[in-house]
C-alpha cells in the first residue's frame, strides 16, 4: 500500500511539474530575450514561437525543477538504470561472469522462447484480458462516478464511495486466500450452500471455462473504485452554469449526463486509456498468480507473460530467456502505446498523450 501512495504522490508531482515548467504564459515586461542570433523584446506575453534560453527557464523556474528533481531521480534510479540489465536477453548467463560478462548467444534466447506454444498462449491471454480490464473498467469506472455525482445525499454519497475505494487496499494475498476459502472443492462455503440445497458441488479449481469470468470480476471488484475518482474529480471540475442552462431548457438527469457529462469526460477517458494500453501486454502478476497459484489445469486460460515468465526462472533458473520475454513484452507495449497514440493524435490532437 505504500509503494502505491508512493508511486501515486510521485506522478502527481511530475505531472504537476510538467505542466509549470511548459507553461507558454510566461509573463514578461521589456525583457530582451535572443532568438537565432538576434534580440527579442518583449512586452506582456511571450510568442508561442519564441524560444526562450533554457538557463533562463531554469533560473525562472527553479524552484519547480527542485520540487521535480525526487521523482526525476526516482524514475532514473529504478526505470533507466535498469535498462543496462537488457543485454541479458542476449546473454548466455553465468554466475561467475554476472551480466556484463557472460558469453554472448546472439538470438538463442528468443529462439528458445518461442520453441513451444506457451508463450503465445500467454501473450493472447495476456491481451485479452487487459483489453477487457481497460474497456470494461472504463464502463464500470466512468458509470459509477456519473451515479455516485447525481447522489444527493452527502452522508449516502460517502459511505458508498469508501466501500467503494475499500477492495484496492486489499492485497491480492488476502484477496486470494478468501476467494480460495469461499469456492474451495471440500471445505469452500459455496459447494457446502450447494450441498445444504441437494446439488452438486462445482469445482471452480478444475474449471479452466470458468476463470475469465472470475478474474474479470476480481479486477473490475478491486479497481472500480479508486478508478471511479479520476471521473468524479472530472465532473467536479465541469462548468455548472451550463448544467443549469440545460436544466433550464427542460433537460432532465439522464439528457444532461448523455449530452453533457459523457462528452465533457471523454477527454480524461481518452487519457485514461491511452495510459492504460501502454500496459497492455503487462499482467497484474498478484491478480494471476495469488488467485491461480501453479495450477497447470488452469493455465490454458489463466497463463500471462508475467507468470509464464516467473515460472520460467524459478523452474528452469533461465535467467537469459527470462529476460527475453521481459524485453519482449517491453517492446510490444512500446509498439502498441506508440500507434495508439498516433492514431489518436491524427483524429483529436488534443486528446493526445504528446
Amino acid at each position: 500500500m505504500n509503494k502505491k501512495l508512493l508511486k501515486l504522490c510521485i506522478s502527481i508531482g511530475v505531472l504537476c511539474g510538467i505542466i509549470f515548467i511548459s507553461s507558454g504564459n510566461v509573463q514578461a515586461k521589456n525583457q530582451n530575450y535572443y532568438v537565432n542570433g538576434s534580440t527579442l523584446t518583449v512586452t506582456g506575453k511571450i510568442p508561442k514561437n519564441a524560444k526562450i534560453p533554457f538557463m533562463k527557464v531554469i533560473k525562472k523556474k527553479w524552484r519547480l525543477l527542485v520540487m521535480l528533481f525526487p521523482a526525476m531521480l526516482f524514475v532514473f534510479i529504478f526505470s533507466y538504470i535498469p535498462m543496462a540489465g537488457i543485454i541479458l536477453a542476449f546473454k548466455k548467463y553465468q554466475v561467475a561472469g554476472g551480466v556484463f560478462f557472460s558469453p554472448w548467444n546472439g538470438l538463442r534466447n528468443f529462439k528458445t522462447l518461442f520453441l513451444t506454444n506457451k508463450m503465445w498462449i500467454a501473450t493472447r491471454n495476456t491481451f485479452i484480458y487487459n483489453l477487457a480490464f481497460i474497456f470494461l473498467g472504463l464502463i464500470f469506472e466512468m458509470g459509477s462516478a456519473i451515479l455516485l455525482n447525481e447522489v444527493l445525499f452527502s452522508k449516502f454519497k460517502k459511505t458508498v464511495q469508501s466501500f467503494m475505494f475499500l477492495p484496492y487496499f486489499i492485497s491480492w494475498v488476502v484477496a486470494g486466500a478468501i476467494m480460495y476459502n469461499i469456492f474451495n472443492y471440500e471445505k469452500g462455503i459455496v459447494n457446502a450452500v450447494l450441498k445444504m440445497a441437494g446439488m452438486a458441488p462445482f469445482d471452480l479449481y478444475n474449471t479452466p471455462g470458468a476463470w475469465p469470468f472470475v478474474l474479470i470480476f476480481l479486477k473490475l471488484w478491486k479497481q472500480t473504485g479508486y478508478g471511479s475518482i479520476v471521473y468524479l474529480a472530472a465532473i467536479t471540475g465541469l462548468d455548472q452554469e451550463m448544467f443549469e442552462a440545460a436544466s433550464i431548457d427542460g433537460a432532465n438527469a439522464w439528457k444532461k449526463i448523455r449530452y453533457l457529462t459523457i462528452p465533457s469526460l471523454t477527454p480524461t477517458a481518452v487519457i485514461m486509456v491511452l495510459m492504460a494500453i501502454g500496459n497492455i501486454f503487462r499482467g497484474d502478476f498478484g491478480l494471476f498468480y495469488q488467485t491461480v497459484k501453479t495450477s497447470s489445469i488452469l493455465q490454458s486460460t489463466t497463463d500471462v507473460i508475467d507468470t509464464y515468465v516467473f515460472r520460467l526462472l524459478i523452474d528452469s533458473s533461465d535467467y537469459g530467456t527470462s529476460a527475453a520475454a521481459g524485453l519482449f513484452q517491453s517492446v510490444l507495449c512500446f509498439i502498441t502505446i506508440m500507434a495508439c497514440n498516433g492514431i489518436v493524435k491524427h483524429i483529436q490532437p488534443d486528446y493526445a498523450l504528446y
